[in-house]
């Protein structure tokens, strides 16, 4: 039996490259991160520029093209989280406004913890822990950097006192957070190398130098600092127990130390974009609905003649979780993919700061990164 052959086609009879536009397979791999029920993220990421040159297409990054197409579309904000689109905007500076969210804006956080009394079960070093973990309603812009050189003050730090005793005969209590005061005349401890004072009448000196009181000045006189949240458990005394403390707030950042994060999470994802290859109706509409464990598919009526189809109805809400797309081919209906350029960005405050108040923040020091740049390479 004589092998067939495959015909030699001469190089100057090859179809014409096509020239300022991508045929549409090399247009999903560009834009689209494609997930296959195989792999969770199965990409061909083409990003470098020049790839597409021979067809006349740049896919380089140019600041005009970001400036005329990025955009920023608000979805959710309350008091606490934020949730919003950032749109034509590449994956390196929507991780960079993630990371300086998390680890560069500042916010006041418990630093030092001077025990006076501790008889409960819980150590000293994990109680001062448990203390730096508490968010405080307080903005970080109107304090200032403490140094290891810089004496406590009005400006730059915050103080609580703590006492809680359990009476013997008594149930066991719970300590909240709501029990921390503030002192807004600083510490009222007296420091323990001090000396008694000859003058009777005289201030024995304390672990602060306070020249006014903080609820004197205009910023605090009517909004009072104090923890977030009032019910956060800090330690349970049994009978006989008790803590006495005085804690002192500095400000600082997330990249020292996770108490000094002004968010509970910063997070964002691809955009889900999900497609249906052909129609999927009767019987298999019904299936593929039942699939999906977010509902993304719904079920319409065509004509008249009770025929029903399933279309797409909430994409957003699609997890990627790959479900509808496992056994029986359903690959063939249906293809899960992400948009490479559409961020789904949430912020969760602690309570510091309101989350747009972060988001602008967190703004102006990705500014200023680039500004320096730029500088630096002119």
């Amino acid at each position: 039996m004589e092998e067939q052959k495959t015909p030699k086609i001469s190089v100057w009879d090859l179809p014409d490259v096509p020239k300022g536009k991508l045929p549409p397979h090399l247009e999903i791999q560009r834009t689209r991160v494609l997930c296959t029920s195989d792999a969770p993220t199965h990409t061909e990421n083409i990003r470098y520029s020049g790839a597409y040159a021979s067809m006349g297409v740049d896919n380089s990054l140019q600041l005009e093209h970001f400036h005329d197409n990025f955009r920023l579309e608000v979805i959710r904000l309350n008091e606490d989280d934020m949730e919003f689109d950032m749109i034509g905007i590449d994956a390196a500076l929507a991780n960079a406004l993630r990371r300086i969210l998390i680890a560069e804006l500042p916010t006041m956080a418990i630093e030092k913890v001077l025990i006076a009394n501790n008889t409960s079960v819980i150590q000293d070093e994990v109680l001062a822990h448990r203390l730096g973990l508490i968010p405080l309603k307080v903005d970080p812009r109107m304090f200032e950097y403490m140094s290891e050189n810089d004496v406590p003050n009005e400006k730059n730090t915050i103080v609580f006192k703590l006492h809680s005793r359990c009476e013997r005969g008594s149930s066991r209590i719970k300590v909240l957070s709501n029990e921390l005061q503030w002192l807004p005349r600083g510490s009222e401890l007296a420091l323990s190398t001090e000396k008694p004072a000859v003058d009777p009448t005289s201030r024995p000196r304390t672990y602060t130098s306070f020249n006014c009181s903080q609820d004197s000045l205009p910023e605090f006189s009517n909004n009072p600092i104090g923890p977030k949240h009032a019910d956060i458990i800090i330690a349970k005394l049994g009978p006989g127990q008790e803590i006495e403390l005085e804690a002192h707030a500095v400000k600082g950042m997330g990249k020292t130390h996770a108490k000094w994060s002004p968010v509970a999470t910063a997070w964002y994802r691809m955009l889900p974009e999900v497609v249906l290859l052909q129609e999927v109706e009767g019987e298999k509409a019904e299936e593929l609905v039942k699939k999906c464990p977010v509902k993304v598919f719904d079920i319409e009526d065509i004509g008249k003649v009770g025929r029903k189809r399933a279309t797409v109805a909430r994409p957003r809400s699609c997890t990627l979780c790959r479900e509808c797309i496992r056994g029986d081919d359903w690959d063939k209906y249906v293809t899960l993919r992400r948009v490479k350029d559409h961020f789904i960005f949430t912020i969760e405050s602690t309570g510091a700061l309101p989350p747009e108040v972060l988001f602008t923040e967190a703004v102006k020091i990705l500014e200023g990164k680039c500004e320096r740049v730029i500088t630096e390479l002119s």
